[in-house]
């Protein structure tokens, strides 16, 4: 027997106020027909005056608690995948952990800008397979809208905020890929390219600053390295992309989505998007993807699906999980 950590519940939570394209018409030099034409994005989220990342996350935990009809007293872990954390400390997931009545355990967070919700699931399977918790919960919980420079053309169109969360409980398997719960993972980082996607400010340096990208650089590495993140996953257990039910992908841009999907041989008919309601919320596109497959009815259980992200860092990685 195999212990496995399997998904019991998802759900997330978005703020209420929905920014058009057209909002940034009269801002930037831009029109709703350029920002679709190179993102996919139609619209996104932007959280509330006073409305921060721990109040996105702790919707979206209760969200989940609800779907699975789980006691938050019962649960063992929780980890907030997050860049933009309410303070410097404490973490973001602890107070998500008060507040969501969670009275024992421990909680932390992970910081892989949009790859952090694959790494977050990464260390949760990890307590779960060594038997340092049973039940876990996995946020991933974003306001991006508050470091975007909205004199910046190429960027401030692209993001949005939200939140997505998971529960994973420990389960016996047979030690076979047709177990469900999480098969593989494959975490990858290099610093080296630091330059291409960052904020320029921080704690250190006593300025909160803007995020900064290089589009095209990030382009080309996403595509290279998200599909062969994914490959890499899917051999570690012997399997293909002809084998996945559903790639649900970090939903950054779709050109992206459909260039990487072209590159693991998978069509877009079997690929969870997105990104046209939501933009890049980074850390929470993967969770709030999952919960939007959920409800529209695509994902189903004994499903295999493969989720994939790259953030800055640049950090990527990828999870093989049956859902």
């Amino acid at each position: 027997m195999t212990t496995r950590a399997v998904v019991r519940g998802v759900g997330h939570y978005l703020p209420e106020r929905v920014v058009p394209n057209a909002w940034f018409e009269d801002k930037i030099d831009t029109t709703d027909e350029w920002i679709r034409s190179r993102s996919g994005i139609e619209n996104r989220r932007f959280a509330a005056e006073g409305e921060t990342t721990s109040d996105l996350a702790v919707n979206a935990a209760k969200a989940t608690l609800a779907s699975a009809d789980i006691d938050p007293a019962t649960l063992d872990a929780l980890i907030v995948a997050t860049s933009t954390a309410d303070f410097t400390f404490p973490s973001a997931a602890t107070m998500v952990q008060h507040r969501i009545g969670m009275t024992g355990g421990f909680a932390f967070d992970v910081q892989a800008v949009c790859a952090g919700f694959v790494f977050a699931l990464a260390q949760a399977n990890a307590l779960i397979i060594s038997g340092q918790a049973k039940r876990v919960m996995v946020i991933g919980a974003e306001t991006f809208s508050r470091i975007i420079d909205f004199e910046d053309r190429a960027t401030c169109v692209l993001f949005g905020d939200g939140a997505g969360a998971l529960i994973l409980e420990a389960e016996e398997g047979g030690g076979t890929v047709s177990d469900r719960g999480i098969l593989s993972t494959d975490l990858h980082s290099d610093g080296s390219h630091r330059d291409i996607l960052y904020v320029d400010g921080g704690v250190s340096t006593q300025t909160t600053g803007h995020l900064r990208m290089q589009g095209k650089e990030v382009f080309r590495h996403a595509v290279e390295k998200l599909a062969d993140t994914a490959h890499a996953s899917l051999g570690k257990i012997g399997l293909t992309g002809a084998d996945v039910d559903w790639i649900v992908p970090h939903q950054a841009n779709l050109r992206i989505i459909k260039s990487t999907a072209q590159k693991m041989g998978v069509g877009m008919d079997r690929v969870i998007v997105t990104v046209q309601d939501h933009g890049n919320t980074s850390a929470a596109s993967i969770p709030l993807a999952l919960s939007t497959g959920v409800e529209r009815g695509q994902i189903k259980t004994g499903q295999l699906l493969v989720t994939e992200a790259i953030g800055g860092g640049l950090a990527w990685g990828s999870v093989v999980l049956r859902w």
